[in-house]
């Protein structure tokens, strides 16, 4: 376990401008939903900034809004999960190597690596500790986070920086477009679930946490535990895993106040979020987000991001809203998220 002391958050909504939770949710109507960016003066210098990807500043930036956010200068280990990595920068090269045979620029061929982000953020905050990346499709951010654990559980670290950070490119969704995985045509991010069509809404985002052995005086909730398990065959049976997941911590289904669903919008994969519910939290309150941040490999960010603020503020905005449920406490949140029925993953967060 760890408690969640800072956090970092740019994201399709206003994350980034202010400490308001979701008073005022963005609209969109578009393929896909891109960051709100903040001015990255605040955070890097501007003579550095004009060589980075926009991918890279994202992640600095909110590297530093969650450190601050804590109180912390120096972390004892930089992790970050991605699933895709700089594809912005990954696009130049390929672009550059069709169009002509040149000398290439080295600078995105660099930025390109999926390290880079998690060894920018080390540079920038002059921190010579554990570092390492997980590209782990859907599981990215959750093995960040078990990684995080374990250095402390081992009293490695006292301090860990975990990021989740997915961008996405025009190119990158007209191709995955054509395997099911969007949305064929612009659609209200509001009104998602009303549209009954296969794929989901595509986003982006970059998600800081710093996570303490300790809690600081201001600390957001208790990251309990995190789990995955991969469907192969459909052998992944969420009754036994479900109860094993929530017995090593001497809970029961009962114990939940509120699950966090990761619906977005894919009617053929969303019934799958919605046979858990009803099966084994009925009665419970449930709430979604991908509506607000999209759907891309490490949108369980956002996902920890609303769990930790709902237990802090203990304020449960309506935009989350699944049912017509209000809890009447919220001590134990849990987060279920699966990709495409094959990747599943659990994260139990509890207020401090």
């Amino acid at each position: 376990m760890a408690y969640i002391n800072g956090i970092g958050l740019i994201s399709p909504q206003r994350t980034a401008e202010t400490d308001d939770f979701l008073l005022e949710p963005v609209e969109y109507s578009s393929d896909y939903l891109r960051c709100i960016e903040p001015a990255y003066r605040t955070y890097i210098d501007p003579i550095q900034s004009r060589r980075m990807s926009r991918l890279i500043k994202m992640g600095i930036a909110s590297a530093k809004m969650s450190m601050a956010d804590a109180g912390c200068t120096i972390p004892d280990a930089i992790i970050t999960g991605t699933g895709l990595g700089s594809v912005e920068d990954t696009e130049k090269i390929l672009g550059e190597l069709t169009k002509e045979e040149k000398f290439l620029n080295p600078t995105p061929f660099i930025q390109s690596t999926y390290n880079t982000i998690s060894s920018q953020v080390a540079i920038q905050l002059k921190c010579h500790n554990y570092n390492s990346t997980y590209v782990h499709r859907t599981f990215s951010f959750e093995s960040g986070l078990i990684d995080g654990l374990m250095q402390m559980e081992e009293q490695i670290a006292a301090n860990v920086l975990v990021g989740a950070i997915d961008e996405m490119t025009m190119n990158h969704l007209q191709i995955t477009r054509r395997v099911g995985h969007w949305k064929m045509e612009p659609v209200n991010n509001l009104s998602l679930l009303d549209h009954k069509t296969p794929g989901a809404l595509a986003g982006e985002g970059a998600a800081f946490f710093v996570l303490g052995a300790e809690p600081v005086p201001f600390a957001y909730a208790e990251l309990k535990d995190v789990a995955t398990c991969y469907n192969l065959n459909e052998s992944f049976h969420p009754d036994s895993f479900l109860q094993g997941f929530l017995g090593k911590h001497g809970l029961s289904l009962q114990d939940i106040d509120l699950i966090i669903l990761g619906l977005n919008g894919d009617c053929e994969h969303d019934p799958t979020y919605t046979e858990f519910a009803s099966r084994f939290f009925p009665g419970k309150a449930q709430a979604w987000y991908k509506h607000l941040c999209g759907e891309y490999h490490t949108a369980t960010g956002f996902g920890l991001y609303v769990a930790a603020n709902i237990l802090k503020k203990q304020v449960y905005p309506d935009i989350l809203h699944l049912n017509h449920i209000h809890p009447e406490k919220l001590k134990n949140i849990l987060i279920y998220n699966h990709f495409r029925n094959v990747n599943h993953s659990f994260m139990l967060v509890q207020g401090c």
